[in-house]
C-alpha cells in the first residue's frame, strides 16, 4: 500500500531519477492546479507533437507513389496499391504491442522510441528514390517500416490518458488524436511542394525534408517529458473487454470511420489520378481531405455529447451511403467536380464518425456495470483495441479498390462494396444501440448518450 503524499509537499517531491513522477494525484483538485495541469498540458503538447510525425511519416507513402512514376519507377496499379496497402497494415499491428509499451517502458522513454524509429523509413525512402536500379522489394519494406508511424497513435493515447482527470480526459484525448490525424494532410501538402524545390522532381526530399522535425520531436521527448510510475498495464481490463460483444461491435463500427478515413486518406490521391487523368494536377489537393477529417474529429463527439453517440453514428452512416452514391454517380457521368466533392463529404463524416464512435464505447460500459472504476478501465481497453481494428480497416479499403481496378479497371465494384458495407454498420448500430427493447433492459444506456 502506498503512503499518502500531502499536496504541498508535491512539487519537490513529485519526481525521482529519469524523470519518473512518482506521484501522480489528478483527480485531486488541488493537486491538478498546482502541480498536475502544467505537467500534463506539456507532455500532452510534445506527445501531439511526435504523434502527428508518426501520421507524417505512416501515410508518406500515399503521396509520394503518385510521383514514382516520373523519376522512373513504373509500378502496375496492383504494386502501387500493396505500397498503399502495407504501410497499414503493419500500423495496425503494432498498434496492439505500443499499447503496452507505456506502462513498460515509460512514456518519455518509449515517445523518445518511438518517434526516433521514424527516422528508419525515411531513410530507406530516400536511398529508393535516390537509385532508378532500387528494386520493388526494397519499396515493400520501405513500406513496412512506414507501418511505425501507424503504432504511434496507440502508445500516445494510452500515453496521455494516465495524465489527464476523468473529467478533462476526453479533450486532451480529442486534441491528441485530431493532432495526429493532421499529420496526413500535412505529408499531403507538403510533399508536391517540397519535391518541386529546384529543377525536375527531387523525390528525395519528400524523405529528407521530416528527418530534422523527427529528430527535434525525440530530443523533446527525452529532454522535456515524463513518464509515471502509476502508469501501469492492467491485463485485466483487457482480457474483461475481449469477452465483451460491445468490444467487437464497436470495433465493427470503428472500420467504418476511421477505416473510412485513413483507407481514404491513402488512397485519395492515387484515385485522383488513375480515375481522372486529365485532371491529375488536383492530385496537390488531396490533402484537403485528411485535414476537413481531422478537423471533424472532435466535432463528432461534441455532437454525440448533445445528441447521443447512437444517434450521431448512424446519421454518419446513412450519410457515407449518400456520399458513396455521389462518387457512383461521378464515375458514371464523369464529372470531377462530384468525384471531388463527394469524396470530401465522406472525409468530413468519416470524422465525425471517429468521435462519436469513440464518445460510445465509455457510455455503453458505464450503462453495463455499477463498478465505475472497471468500466473506465474496460472502455480504456476496448479503445486500444477498436483502434488497431480501425486502423486494419484501412487495408480493406485499399485492397477492395486494388481488386477492383485490376479487375474492372473502374472503381464502381469498390464503391458498391462499400455502400453494403455502411448499410451493415446501420443495421448494427440500430440492433444493437437503437432499439427500444435495448433501451428498456438497460434503461441507462438512452441516458448514458448511446
Amino acid at each position: 500500500m502506498s503512503t499518502v503524499v500531502e499536496t504541498q509537499s508535491v512539487a519537490p517531491q513529485a519526481k525521482r531519477g529519469g524523470r519518473w513522477i512518482e506521484h501522480w494525484e489528478p483527480e485531486d483538485p488541488s493537486f491538478w492546479e498546482a502541480t498536475g495541469k502544467r505537467i500534463a498540458r506539456k507532455n500532452l503538447f510534445f506527445s501531439i507533437l511526435a504523434e502527428n510525425l508518426g501520421f507524417t511519416v505512416w501515410s508518406l507513402m500515399s503521396i509520394v507513389v503518385v510521383s514514382l512514376g516520373s523519376v522512373g519507377f513504373a509500378f502496375s496499379v496492383g504494386q502501387t496499391f500493396w505500397l498503399l496497402i502495407v504501410p497499414n497494415l503493419v500500423g495496425a499491428v503494432l498498434r496492439i504491442p505500443y499499447t503496452f509499451a507505456v506502462p513498460r517502458f515509460g512514456g518519455r522513454a518509449w515517445t523518445t522510441v518511438s518517434a526516433g524509429l521514424l527516422l528508419i523509413p525515411t531513410t530507406m525512402l530516400a536511398i529508393a528514390v535516390s537509385n532508378p536500379g532500387t528494386p520493388y522489394w526494397f519499396f515493400l519494406l520501405t513500406s513496412a517500416a512506414m507501418g511505425f508511424g501507424g503504432g504511434n497513435f496507440s502508445s500516445s493515447m494510452a500515453n496521455i490518458s494516465f495524465f489527464y482527470p476523468e473529467g478533462k480526459k476526453g479533450l486532451a484525448l480529442g486534441l491528441n488524436a485530431a493532432g495526429g490525424n493532421l499529420g496526413v494532410a500535412m505529408v499531403q501538402l507538403i510533399v508536391p511542394i517540397v519535391i518541386s524545390i529546384g529543377t525536375g522532381v527531387n523525390l528525395a526530399y519528400a524523405a529528407l525534408f521530416w528527418m530534422p522535425f523527427i529528430i527535434v520531436a525525440a530530443a523533446c521527448a527525452w529532454f522535456l517529458m515524463d513518464s509515471l510510475t502509476q502508469a501501469k498495464p492492467d491485463g485485466t481490463s483487457y482480457k474483461k473487454a475481449l469477452s465483451n460483444k460491445h468490444t467487437w461491435v464497436m470495433s465493427f463500427l470503428y472500420i467504418g470511420t476511421f477505416g473510412s478515413f485513413i483507407g481514404f486518406s491513402f488512397a485519395f490521391p492515387s484515385l485522383i489520378k488513375l480515375s481522372f487523368v486529365e485532371y491529375k494536377s488536383f492530385v496537390g489537393l488531396a490533402f484537403l481531405g485528411a485535414l476537413i477529417g481531422s478537423v471533424s474529429r472532435p466535432f463528432g463527439g461534441w455532437l454525440a455529447d448533445r445528441f447521443g453517440g447512437a444517434r450521431m453514428t448512424m446519421a454518419v452512416f446513412l450519410g457515407l451511403a449518400v456520399g458513396t452514391v455521389g462518387l457512383l454517380v461521378s464515375i458514371e457521368v464523369r464529372s470531377f467536380g462530384l468525384f471531388f466533392g463527394s469524396f470530401i463529404a465522406l472525409f468530413v463524416l468519416a470524422g465525425v464518425g471517429n468521435g462519436s464512435t469513440y464518445r460510445m464505447i465509455p457510455a455503453i460500459f458505464a450503462a453495463q456495470t455499477a463498478d465505475v472504476r472497471s468500466a473506465k478501465r474496460q472502455a480504456a481497453a476496448v479503445v486500444g483495441i477498436a483502434g488497431a481494428i480501425g486502423a486494419f480497416g484501412g487495408v480493406l479499403v485499399n485492397l477492395v479498390f486494388k481488386f477492383s481496378l485490376e479487375g474492372s479497371k473502374t472503381l464502381a465494384p469498390a464503391l458498391t462494396a462499400f455502400l453494403v458495407f455502411y448499410g451493415l454498420c446501420m443495421a448494427t448500430t440500430w440492433w444493437f444501440y437503437m432499439r427500444r427493447r435495448v433501451f428498456s433492459r438497460v434503461p441507462s444506456l438512452a441516458y448514458a448518450g448511446v
